[in-house]
This record gives C-alpha cells, sequence and structure tokens, in this order.
C-alpha cells in the first residue's frame, strides 16, 4: 500500500513480473567534457534512463540547494514524462531527502536516509499536506536501511520498499561499512513485507544473485549511469530474471 492508502501495482511483484530496477543518480561522476553543464548532462542521462526502459530515478544530489533540487526534480519530471507520453509507463522520479520538493515537483515519491526524515514522521506530513492530495495516488516512501533492525524499523513505520546494502563493496558506500553480503541480504528479503532492493556493488555479474536472495530489485549508480548503452543492461538484467 502507499501512503495515501492506495495500492502500487508495480509492487505486486510475481514470479513473472520484472524486477524493480532503479538509477540512483550521482553527476560529479558522470562521464561527460566540460564545457558541457553537469546538471544539463545528467538531465540528458536520466531520458537516457527513462528511454531504456528503467523503472525508477532516485535523484540523488545532495549537494544541491533546495531551489536547485527543485529545479532539477521539475525539468527530470517534465521530460520523463513527455517521453512517455504522460502515460503510466514514464519512468517513476523519486526524490531523495527532500519531501517538500518532491511534494511541490509532483514527483513519484521519496527516499530518505536512515539518518533523515523519520519514516512515521515522513507519513504522517504527507497524509497531512494538501499538496499531497494532488499527487497520483501511488506516490511512494523509501528507506535506506543498513542493518536487520533498521529494516524492520522502516517497514513497520510505513515505508513502501526499502533500500539495503551495502550487497557488495563499493567506493560510494564504504561510509556504511563493510559489505553485508548475500546471506545477510536474504535474511533481509525473509524478514520483511516490503520490497527491498539490493544496492551497493550491483554489476551484471552478481546481479541475478540478489534476485536469487529474494531482492525485488536492484539500485545502482555506475551499473546505469557509465553504461554506453543502458538499453542494453536493462535487457540483460531482464533476461538474467526471466
Amino acid at each position: 500500500m502507499s501512503l495515501l492508502n492506495n495500492p502500487v501495482p508495480d509492487f505486486k511483484l510475481r514470479p513473472d513480473r520484472k524486477p524493480i530496477l532503479c538509477y540512483v543518480t550521482g553527476r560529479h561522476s558522470l562521464p561527460v567534457a566540460p564545457p558541457l553543464d553537469l546538471i544539463e548532462g545528467l538531465l540528458t542521462r536520466i531520458e537516457l534512463a527513462a528511454a531504456a526502459g528503467l523503472d525508477w530515478i532516485q535523484l540523488r544530489e545532495k549537494d544541491l540547494s533546495g531551489k536547485q533540487s527543485a529545479a532539477l526534480a521539475r525539468e527530470a519530471v517534465n521530460r520523463v514524462s513527455k517521453q512517455a507520453g504522460h502515460s503510466d509507463a514514464a519512468a517513476r522520479i523519486i526524490i531523495n531527502d527532500r519531501l517538500d520538493v518532491a511534494l511541490a515537483e509532483q514527483a513519484g515519491g521519496v527516499h530518505l536516509g536512515e539518518n533523515s526524515l523519520p519514516a512515521e514522521e515522513a507519513k504522517r506530513l504527507l497524509l497531512a499536506a494538501p499538496a499531497a492530495q494532488a499527487l497520483a495516488r501511488d506516490f511512494i516512501l523509501g528507506v535506506s536501511c543498513h542493518s536487520l533492525e533498521a529494516a524492520k524499523s522502516a517497514a513497520s513505520s510505513g515505508a513502501d520498499y526499502i533500500f539495503f546494502g551495502p550487497v557488495f563493496a563499493t567506493p560510494s558506500k564504504s561510509a556504511y561499512g563493510l559489505p553485508q553480503g548475500l546471506d545477510r541480504l536474504s535474511e533481509v528479503c525473509r524478514s520483511v513485507n516490503i520490497p527491498v532492493l539490493a544496492i551497493g556493488g550491483i554489476t551484471l555479474a552478481n546481479v541475478s544473485s540478489c534476485f536469487s536472495a529474494g531482492a525485488s530489485g536492484i539500485a545502482a549508480i555506475r551499473l546505469f549511469q557509465d553504461s554506453a548503452d543502458p538499453a542494453s543492461v536493462v535487457n540483460a538484467i531482464r533476461r538474467q530474471h526471466s
């Protein structure tokens, strides 16, 4: 169920359904050369990711101001919606941390860090906010978790999904400690009743092991951002899951 007490169709994952694939942005590591503006380069990458068939795109540009975050979110939502002809096939834009930006720019959801605004407080604010009623009925809330206890807490607090990791070693997640590994991922997937997306060091070589461990999907920066042909990456993952 979403925060607005409506079903979220793409969460009803059956064995014959595709996994959730999420591109987490990181513009400072984009393979673009000056003088191309990094924001424009990121927006171009977002369009490519959406066209490639990625389900979610999480805007995780923590160094941007609120105004800059809103401008990026607005343009990302606009471009992805236009690309899909405003259909249900449009990739879902999820805003990292900034619930205010997600609401103001009518994004598809908000993603909270483990030490961000508590999920239950975000849910309370959402249900009380007039702007939330204008959003699509399946606005969702996710939480990053780095332990079994945090995952259980997020699920019981009303989160619609969680990111769990880092599953494998990765420079971008080194601050969160040693890799959790597949056994811990499997334990978390068995312990909560909401989708778990594996994150951290995900590659084409190990993605199938995440699905075997019970993950409902994967989230990654470099896997999707560094590829010259993200559609081929998406298709390769889909084939591994089929």
